[in-house]
Order: structure tokens, then sequence, then C-alpha cells
């Protein structure tokens, strides 16, 4: 489930999980100094279905949510709990920022080095929705330079990520293999599915049919 993903990577940058737990494995002890989210600013980019869910959460969690998209209105995001700001103060002030944005042409490179240059050194980018959203470049040299204070993604312009590429280098980022809508619960339905498909087609009683105007 995306929405719970984009939490995880959040928790897990924040608290330096995979920090601890490498240092664990190796034997060592307390490692790394997470950061508390209680008072911090949550920054959505996109408040829709998903992106509503990471808001409520960040509610409970005592954040301070606030949201931007092109179509996003005042009304809508008060209806969440959450503050509309522009798209520059979205930047300016999100201690965490996580993108619910649906790739289209419009949103292709939304966050380039403008928008990243607009964050806070000590802030973290999250990814969940699909990796071009993001100009690649511009957030490789962001993370290089510590220009923010890391990131954490589930999607990339090339996917499986190359074995080379320099997200894996990087140090303060936390990566996961587009892996937001795979759990245990959607195996059974979609090949549960799967198989009743194939099955309605085989006794010439097909379900699911996509309705098409008849060709002439």
């Amino acid at each position: 489930v995306p929405f719970e993903l984009a939490w995880a990577l959040i928790m897990a940058i924040t608290k330096k999980i995979p920090a601890e737990d490498r240092s664990m494995h190796e034997g060592g002890w307390h490692h790394a100094v997470g950061i508390g989210l209680k008072g911090k600013t949550l920054g959505i980019l996109g408040l829709g279905s998903l992106g509503t869910e990471v808001a409520k959460i960040g509610i409970a969690f005592d954040m301070s949510v606030i949201a931007w998209s092109e179509n996003l209105t005042a009304e809508r995001a008060a209806d969440v709990g959450v503050t509309r700001v522009e798209k520059d103060e979205l930047f300016a002030q999100s201690d965490v920022l996580s993108i619910h944005l649906l790739l289209s042409e419009r949103t292709t490179g939304i966050v380039g080095a403008q928008e990243l240059a607009k964050m806070k050194p000590t802030a973290y980018l999250i990814n969940t929705a699909r990796g071009p959203i993001v100009d690649e470049p511009a957030l490789i040299k962001a993370l290089q330079e510590k220009k923010i204070a890391g990131a954490a993604l589930d999607v990339f312009d090339v996917e499986p990520l190359p074995a080379d590429h320099p997200f894996r280098k990087l140090d303060n980022t936390v990566l996961t293999g587009h892996t937001g809508y795979t759990v245990q619960e959607l195996y059974p339905f979609a090949y549960g599915q799967a198989v009743e498909d194939i099955a309605g087609w085989l006794k010439g009683d097909p379900v699911r049919v996509l309705n098409a105007p008849d060709k002439a």
C-alpha cells in the first residue's frame, strides 16, 4: 500500500533505521542520531487519495501539515486538516516532503534544481509516486553536496535501478525497489482474478469484459 510505504520510508530515514540496523548486525550499538517528528512540518505534494492518507498520519504525529498541487484549493486542504501553501512555500517550509502526484507531461520534472534549492539543508524528500516527477540528476547533485539531509525513494527513472547508479553509493538515501504496491494480501486477490478471467474465457463466459465499440 503506497501510503503505508511512504510512512515506512519517512520513519526509516528520519530515525536512521538502516544505519542502526547495519550497526547492530555488525556487532555495534547506538550509531546515529535521528530527528523527532512532533512539531515538524510535513509537506504533501499532491493531496489526492494517497496524499490525504499520508497527511492524516502526519496529523496524528502532531506535525504541521501543508500541501500544494496545481488544482488544490484552500477549502479542499482544510477538509483534510491541512494548510494549502504556494509551491515555493511547500519546498521552503517542509522538514519532510512526500510526493503523491500522478506522472504526466505536466508533472514530469516538477521537482527540479530550483525546487530542491529552496529546501532546508535538514529536510528529507520522500518519493513513492513515480521517478520522473523528480529531476534525478538534480536530486543526485543535491544529495552529493548535502544540500538536503536525505531522500527515501521507491521509484526511479530507470527500473530496476542499475547496479552502478549513484543513488546506491550515497549514505543519505534509503532505497526500495518499487515495492509500494507489493503486499501479501495483493497476490491472492490479483492472481485469483486472473484465474477467474482465464476460466471464464475457456468456458465461453468471460468476466470483467471491457466494452468497446464494434469494429466496422
